[in-house]
């Protein structure tokens, strides 16, 4: 077993590797920058929602533009840099880190990673680590919740419709499940922003936040009322299309064992539904399950969670990595792609260790990686 967790933890080192190199190389050919971006501002043409990112920064960039404006027109490889000081440009290059060439970029940033050193943002006046830190309880708390309450009511129910295939509660269940799955989870929440929260008929929960105002001078319990009743509408939404693919991968995980010789042989010796169903079945069935464990979780951690945290108003890491990516904020994107991708790979390795647990038959010592 140690042998088997030492390799999958070698073996993360190549995989984040690849990852950055193949997302490096793709943003030096995808338009526009960082510096394009600060040129943009200044000349007024910027209309992508750079107005939304102040900081001490910005305030340099617009008096240093002010002076360079002033310049002839000189020719440059950005687009709408007529008109600013060549010394300028340079200026923003460095500071950008791009008066290096690319090699010697990724290197040094691969070199940052390895200290967990993720540089700060471009375009506010923090670091990458305080700006995930910051966002990082709301998109735990959309994450967390949803894919608890996803799994403690599917999996019962997946059972259930397992156990009673073919009978009329299987059929009304399975219906409502594939119309739950058929609407788009943003969609949704804006039919459950009209119905409850003071869109059109009831304004029973509140629309934006993650706690209500002055929730710290709260009393403890209402805090936790407070902040439940913030996310009850948020979780709903993302579970809506979990529920229905959890909910029927374990019937047909249960069905496929169910069908077994084995079942049929612990039946004849005499053991009860229950004993079968929960001493025999269970362990196999659930490994399917646990598998789809790690991207669930990670997909509801980051990026399932950017429309939902959208329209609800909540300021958390999918929103944050969406908005970095549009506003070329590098140190970010890179960033939170770093982190999530070691958390993936992390997760993954726990869900492996996981089928041990559940099945010791499962042998990861004669397993070749």
């Amino acid at each position: 077993m140690a042998a088997y967790i030492a390799r999958r933890i070698l073996l993360m080192i190549p995989t984040l590797l690849g990852i950055l190199f193949v997302s490096f190389v793709v943003v030096q050919f995808a338009p526009g920058g960082p510096v394009e971006r600060v040129i943009a501002q200044l000349s007024g043409s910027d209309t992508s929602g750079m107005s939304r990112i102040s900081g001490s920064s910005g305030g340099d960039f617009g008096a240093r533009g002010r002076v360079g404006a002033s310049s002839d027109a000189v020719n440059s490889k950005y687009r709408g840099a007529q008109g600013l000081d060549p010394a300028f440009i340079k200026s923003l290059e460095k500071q950008f880190g791009f008066d290096k060439p690319a090699p010697e970029r990724f290197l040094l940033m691969l070199w940052n990673f390895s200290r967990f050193d993720f540089g700060k943002s471009y375009f506010r006046d923090t670091t990458v680590i305080q700006l995930i830190k910051e966002k990082l309880p709301v998109s735990m708390s959309l994450g967390i919740w949803m894919t608890l309450l996803t799994y403690l009511i599917s999996i019962p129910l997946g059972i259930r419709k397992a156990v009673r295939d073919g009978s009329r509660f299987d059929t009304w269940t399975s219906a409502v499940i594939i119309v739950g799955f058929a609407i788009p989870g943003f969609l949704f929440a804006i039919l459950l922003i009209i119905l409850f929260a003071g869109g059109s008929f009831f304004s029973i929960f509140p629309l934006r936040g993650l706690t209500s105002d002055g929730w710290s001078q709260f009393p403890w319990y209402w805090k936790i009322v407070d902040y439940f009743w913030h996310l009850t509408l948020p979780i709903i939404s993302m579970a809506l299309g979990a529920f229905a693919t959890m909910t029927l991968l374990t019937k047909n995980s249960f069905l496929d064992e169910i069908r077994k010789q084995y079942v049929m042989t612990a039946r004849a010796k005499g053991c009860s539904e229950r004993q079968v169903l929960y001493n025999h079945i269970f362990r196999n069935a659930m490994l399917i399950v646990i598998a789809g464990f790690p991207g669930a979780f990670v997909h509801a951690f980051f990026s399932g969670s950017l429309l939902i945290e959208t329209i609800f108003s909540l300021d958390g890491l999918g929103l944050l990595g969406f908005e970095s990516v549009l506003n070329r904020d590098y140190p970010v994107v890179f960033g939170t792609l770093f982190i999530f991708s070691l958390v993936g790979l992390v997760v993954n390795l726990i869900s492996d260790l996981t089928y041990m647990w559940i099945d010791p038959r499962i042998d990861f010592e004669a397993r070749e990686v």
